[in-house]
């Protein structure tokens, strides 16, 4: 069985980008994959601003990843970028803690205008880490109902969002058989 996290980026608990996140992981155990959910409202700032490699849940995140078999990253689009508390807490990961493992991110905003965010932003950053990077899901907030049990109100984005997920499982696969021979 796959076991893959989940990072939310969002300091907001009202998030379309959490929902979105939540409803992939929804999608991932529906099939069989083991999903572990992070948030970076679960860190204390204090442990953060003093980049506080020891706090359990640094550690806890560290081992999650360390035993995953790949990472799905979110993050809400502030100021054409990535959060920064997402930013503070991927700096307290090891520098090659996604090494050996498919990284899939997905971003949100508030119009189309912002979608080379995910390509400029937080694909690279993911890539430093070292982890092999899928294409990405972009997310424009209006297309996200907050409110309902299934979150994604447009068709296209729904096959994209399952695309990708599935394209995640393969790749892992793939991984997986690789290192087997």
């Amino acid at each position: 069985m796959s076991r893959i996290v989940i990072l939310s980026g969002s300091p907001s608990a009202q998030s379309g980008t959490d929902k979105v996140l939540r409803y992939a992981g929804e999608i991932l155990q529906e099939d069989g994959v083991e999903v572990h959910f992070h948030s970076v409202r679960d860190f204390d700032a204090e442990v953060l601003v003093n980049a506080n490699f020891k706090d359990v849940g640094i550690r806890e995140l560290v081992a999650d990843i360390e035993a995953a078999d790949g990472v799905i990253v979110g993050s809400p689009v502030y100021k054409a970028s990535y959060t920064g508390v997402l930013k503070a807490v991927l700096d307290l990961l090891p520098e090659n803690i996604l090494k050996n493992k498919v990284a899939l991110p997905i971003m949100s905003g508030g119009s189309s205008g912002h979608v080379l965010a995910i390509d400029f932003t937080l694909k690279p950053l993911l890539g430093v880490l070292k982890g092999e990077v899928l294409q990405g899901v972009y997310v424009v907030d209006s297309q996200v109902d907050k409110t309902v049990v299934v979150p994604i109100r447009d068709a296209g984005l729904e096959e994209r969002l399952r695309g990708q997920l599935a394209e995640l499982v393969v790749a892992i696969g793939r991984r997986e058989v690789r290192q087997t021979i």
